[in-house]
């Protein structure tokens, strides 16, 4: 055996032939390889095709593989859209449960139950013997102060029973179920590992809570969640099929397909949807993930639809009817609300910022139940004696949006009866509008301040539908003023032109839709995507030009004062490794001023491709914690040869001593295709080519770091070698990596993590960055076990 290169005492191992289990995977908290798990799913995919040809089996295996992509879009399509239902018939019945009961069927929502009673009448659709409040169970009565007063508990002692079940189900079961789950999603797809927040316990647990956490009455919507639902939908789905089981990057096109679900079941938007993927929450979307995005989206909107939880046989959300035209002049309004949205939405970001860090660093965040029943305890205290702050998000907007007709019974359309009883010509404010424009004033400045402590909570909140319904007052007082001064003045020179004497030129709920849409994008940063949602949220395509103008507007004086949005803003709180791609790098520095170690720090740790034993190599493993290791040809030439993972590494060498008969510690090892002759009564040598990455990408160190960026930007690397004239004299590996119980790099190490604190200049310098294997970052993740380490990042103190 000593022409093998091996000892008389065992079998030469090759990884190429004899692929070890686990190689190639990857940790918890860690960063996937983009480059290689594309690379592998080309080799399959030839392999498959290169076998299609020699057999009628084969070729069933090729059609199955390449029709498989699609079937896991249908199934993912069906099931979220089937959730989404679900959440949306059990939300809207216990928030109705709160207020009173069906007497003919306990499972009926309040207007289910008026709809089959025949005693309701068209002026009271919201009133029927059926249907009665706790007051009239409990008391007898529906009016006077006792019965107010029961209502009025009741309401306040059901909220605070469903937040209850909601945080301890998601303390005790799922502690990834909290929030939005947005920025995770975004990080996710962006490369980062975190197992068990796709799993199926959080699935469930995320499914269940988001029922309770909005019907509580707190100040948050189900959007959001819903995004995060679908994802848990395709992660579960997806290892039904071994092509994206075993692919990371696979499943992340998946990951993102889903991302559009989630918002198709939210809203009613599959193309807002796909646009929402693409725009906010994806990282690599190819044109291939673009049309099953858009095919997964219309499934889940057709099972929405086949459902029919609004009960209205429409999929929108928001179904409006506007019949009044809108004017040039009403852009100064349109625009007036693009900057209240922008003022908002970064007014905002920094409040409920300043509330997390605070919950993060302080004894708040240890009392996460408690904190949930303050809050939902002084939100029902406040909100029920307004009405619009007693109804849910939804049915707030809806209200909001609403064009008054004759026969609407709402405050907001209690204008003075003219001679014709039959026309509204110039809707002249009655006392009914006056009194729902004070509620309204309060209800902005309540949702706004609650707004910022509620979400962040161990709940699921999602920030969709309190964004919209903050924008959405707003707009509407605004509405409502400019009506009644195109009534009041239509002499004046600026509404004279276009709005005449005895004509219905003003829509209120116009002004309150593009004031929702105004709000959202100053938060979320959303421009094409949240046009096209609002469109089809509402059904009003006439209105598309005022809604841009608004939404760019607030996208403009938003990022004036503050570059980040909301999503992004909490990623960089948790201390999630994301390269921001919307950044841009504007300093001159180079590779070799990054790059780590520096030129006074110790000496880069390598591997040479022969002459290091399995015991040298396992103690360089166990004195350093670098994800990965260059290898050279020898110390005294440093040339690169590759590049290997120090998990590939490990599980190698412990394979290599089980499998392997005589491997010991004095054996050597060799990342070379062919071995030299070794004496042939030495121990066994072990060959480890197979995990020796041939190909890493590779940067001079004069290179601008602008460069830098955007290699690791668009090719989504995990690290990358920075070498002077070809030699590892001065080779700089550019990965995540640092050594026990530090956060400082005793060898040349650059990040993507490293790079965007580069850019954003957040941290107080470039040399510090985040190790990928442990995610251990300032304020953030603490260097526990890879399992509780994102736990402890969105439940401080707790360990699962």
């Amino acid at each position: 055996m000593t022409g093998n290169g091996a000892g008389s005492n065992g079998k030469l191992m090759d990884l190429l032939d004899e692929p070890v289990p686990g190689v190639g995977t990857y940790e918890d908290f860690n960063t996937i390889d983009w480059v290689r798990e594309k690379s592998k799913d080309r080799d399959r995919h030839r392999e498959i095709t290169s076998k299609s040809e020699q057999s009628t089996w084969d070729l069933l295996h090729s059609i199955s593989d390449a029709f498989s992509g699609w079937l896991l879009m249908l199934l993912i399509g069906l099931l979220s859209g089937a959730l989404a239902g679900c959440i949306d018939i059990s939300a809207h019945w216990l928030t109705d449960l709160k207020e009173g009961v069906c007497l003919s069927g306990f499972w009926f929502n309040h207007e289910h139950c008026c709809w089959g009673s025949n005693q309701t009448t068209f002026q009271e659709r919201d009133r029927c013997p059926q249907w009665q409040s706790w007051a009239e169970l409990l008391g007898g009565s529906s009016e006077g102060a006792a019965a107010y007063i029961v209502n009025y508990l009741m309401f306040m002692l059901c909220a605070l029973l469903f937040s209850f079940l909601a945080v301890i189900l998601v303390r005790a079961f799922a502690p990834y179920a909290c929030g939005s789950g947005i920025p995770e999603i975004k990080t996710i797809l962006s490369g980062f590992i975190i197992r068990g927040y796709l799993g199926k316990w959080t699935l469930i647990i995320k499914t269940i809570t988001l029922v309770l956490a909005v019907s509580s009455g707190l100040s948050l919507g189900k959007e959001g969640p819903l995004v995060h639902v679908a994802c848990c939908c395709a992660n579960i789905l997806c290892h039904l099929f071994t092509k994206y089981r075993q692919n990371e990057a696979k499943r992340r096109e998946v990951l993102s397909a889903a991302a559009a679900v989630g918002v198709s079941v939210a809203f009613g938007a599959p193309i807002g949807g796909v646009l929402f993927s693409l725009e906010e929450v994806s990282y690599y979307f190819p044109l291939k993930t673009l049309w099953r995005s858009f095919f997964a989206a219309l499934v889940a909107a057709f099972t929405l639809r086949s459902i029919n939880p609004f009960g209205n046989s429409r999929l929108v959300l928001f179904y409006v009817e506007f019949h009044t035209p809108w004017h040039m002049v009403e852009l100064v309004p349109f625009i007036l609300l693009g900057i209240f949205g922008g003022l908002w939405g970064a007014l905002f970001i920094r409040a409920n910022i300043a509330w997390c860090r605070r919950r993060k660093t302080t004894r708040l965040g240890h009392y996460p139940v408690l904190e949930v029943l303050v809050v939902t305890g002084i939100t029902a205290l406040l909100s029920f004696p307004n009405s619009y702050t007693r109804m849910s998000g939804s049915e707030l907007i809806s209200e909001l949006f609403n064009d008054c007709s004759l026969l609407d019974s709402s405050q907001l359309c209690d204008y003075n009866s003219s001679e014709n009883s039959n026309t509204l010509p110039d809707r002249p404010a009655g006392p009914g509008v006056y009194t729902a424009l004070w509620q309204l004033a309060l209800a902005l400045f309540f949702k706004m301040l609650v707004t910022v402590v509620t979400f962040g909570m161990k709940v699921p909140s999602g920030l969709f539908i309190p964004s919209m319904a903050v924008g959405a007052i707003a707009g509407r007082l605004l509405g409502v003023a400019m009506e009644q001064m195109a009534l009041n003045h239509h002499d004046w020179l600026i509404v004279k032109g276009w709005c005449s004497s005895g004509a219905d030129c003003i829509t209120p709920g116009l002004y309150a839709m593009v004031g929702a849409a105004a709000c959202l994008g100053g938060v979320t940063r959303m421009t094409i995507s949240l046009v096209v949602i609002m469109f089809e949220l509402t059904g009003g395509l006439e209105y598309i030009v005022p809604l841009m103008a608004a939404i760019m507007t607030s996208k403009w004086v938003a990022d004036a004062l503050g570059r980040e949005g909301i999503y992004e803003a909490h990623i960089r709180l948790n201390g999630y490794p994301f390269l921001e791609t919307k950044e841009e790098y504007g300093h001159k520095t180079l590779a070799q001023d990054v790059m780590r170690p520096r030129q006074s720090d110790p000496l880069l740790v390598v591997l040479t491709q022969e002459g290091m034993s399995v015991g040298e190599i396992e103690g360089v493993i166990a004195d350093t914690d670098y994800s990965g290791f260059p290898v050279v040809v020898s110390q005294e030439s440093q040339r690169l040869v590759g590049f290997v993972l120090r998990r590939d590494l490990v599980i190698s060498l412990d394979n290599a001593r089980k499998r392997q008969e005589g491997v010991v510690s004095a054996s050597l090892v060799f990342f070379l295709e062919h071995v030299p002759p070794q004496p042939f009564s030495g121990p066994p040598v072990v060959k480890l080519r197979g995990i020796l990455d041939l190909s890493p990408f590779t940067v001079t160190d004069h290179t601008p770091m602008a460069i830098a960026v955007d290699i690791f930007r668009k090719l989504g690397l995990r690290q990358c070698l920075v070498t002077h004239n070809g030699s590892a004299n001065l080779l700089h590996s550019t990965t995540r990596g640092q050594r026990r119980n530090t956060h400082t790099y005793p060898t040349p190490f650059l990040s993507p993590q490293s790079i965007n604190q580069s850019i954003s200049r957040i941290y107080k310098a470039i040399l510090i960055s985040a190790e990928i294997s442990k995610c251990c970052t300032e304020n953030s993740l603490k260097p526990q076990t890879a399992s509780n380490a994102g736990v402890e990042a969105l439940w401080p103190g707790k360990t699962p």
